[in-house]
């Protein structure tokens, strides 16, 4: 599709009378490639398909919403390799880490969004309209989760999203990746603040996280404000709100042990987030359910497998029914 091989997982699967179409994007880990996505998406395109075949007999009219799931490489990634040292840390070797992923991430929704124009042509060009995709959903592990935060924020057709170990703050983390590593470029004097607009973290990179990583949108470099002494009455944050995340849903899968991508890294955002989307700008549907899996490092583990088919289901289920995803507890609060 688009010159990018694609994994496509259902498509054969599809009832016929299925006419509507929800289609879950995966995004895979760094050092990955898609087919890495192959059994999350097996499960969720069974789950869907399990469900709905148990209840076809009270549907005379036979299942009219059809899953399917597909995957493609990340750049510089499974087929599209051009230098796997670029795929390297600081640690590793790679001077580049921070511009090289940032590039990755932001090169994967760029062809995510190319995908999503193009997709229904593809799939089905002979459908005279009876068959149309009007879903659009994404899951994204680690790499994939980061990418996945930022095509929420920045794609209006992709309604809800599973971040599998990911980060909504790409300053944060790499100046904690940073520090860890113990650049030269990271002074514990200003708490790593000159970081970033060095040579590690150039200029470019700050503007780029600007304009499409979460937390930077909202913040750009600057802290993220205490959630308590935030004002109800931010209307730039509402409008951001308004215009990127209206009626979107969030499943946030963290590692309660994780050292790659720490937790620590991503709850001042999530902490904010959390209480304008669950209090001062409710009105804009915005719905986070925020896990953290103790015990659990930088892995897709069992419980975040299960939790994510789960989610994937309702979401697609809500398409057609108007029922409401929360993870099964009714609640956007973190879960520890």
């Amino acid at each position: 599709m688009a010159g990018l091989l694609v994994d496509v997982h259902g498509l054969s699967d599809l009832p016929p009378t299925a006419t509507r179409i929800s289609c879950l994007w995966l995004h895979h880990p760094r050092t990955r490639r898609k087919e890495d996505m192959a059994d999350i998406a097996a499960r969720c395109v069974g789950a869907w398909n399990a469900r709905h075949s148990q209840s076809q007999g009270s549907n005379p009219g036979g299942q009219t919403r059809g899953l399917i799931a597909l995957a493609y490489d990340q750049r510089n990634h499974g087929t599209r390799v051009v230098d796997d040292k670029a795929n390297g840390s600081w640690r590793d070797g790679n001077a580049m880490h921070a511009v090289d992923m940032f590039g990755g991430v932001q090169g994967m929704v760029g062809d995510q969004r190319g995908l999503l124009d193009l997709v229904e042509g593809y799939l089905f060009p002979d459908a005279d309209g009876k068959r149309r995709i009007d879903q659009h959903l994404a899951l994204g592990v680690s790499l994939g989760g980061h990418s996945v935060w930022q095509l929420m924020f920045t794609e209006p057709r992709v309604t809800a999203g599973v971040v599998v170990i990911g980060c909504p703050d790409y300053m944060n983390l790499l100046s904690d990746r940073a520090r860890l590593s113990k650049l030269s470029t990271y002074s514990a004097q200003d708490d790593g603040a000159s970081f970033l607009g060095s040579k590690d973290f150039p200029p470019s990179l700050v503007n780029a996280c600007k304009k499409s990583d979460p937390k930077a949108i909202f913040f750009g470099a600057s802290p993220v404000p205490d959630p308590k002494a935030s004002a109800a009455n931010d209307e730039n944050a509402r409008k951001i709100l308004s215009d990127h995340l209206r009626g979107k849903k969030f499943l946030l899968c963290s590692g309660g042990e994780d050292k790659l991508v720490p937790y620590r890294c991503s709850e001042p955002f999530l902490q904010w987030f959390k209480q304008a989307t669950g209090s001062w700008f409710k009105e804009e549907g915005v719905s986070v359910d925020d896990r953290v899996y103790p015990g659990i490092g930088h892995s897709f583990s069992a419980d975040m497998i299960t939790d994510s088919v789960q989610f994937v289901i309702d979401a697609v289920g809500s398409a057609d029914q108007g029922v409401s995803v929360d993870g099964g507890d009714g609640q956007t609060a973190s879960k520890i």
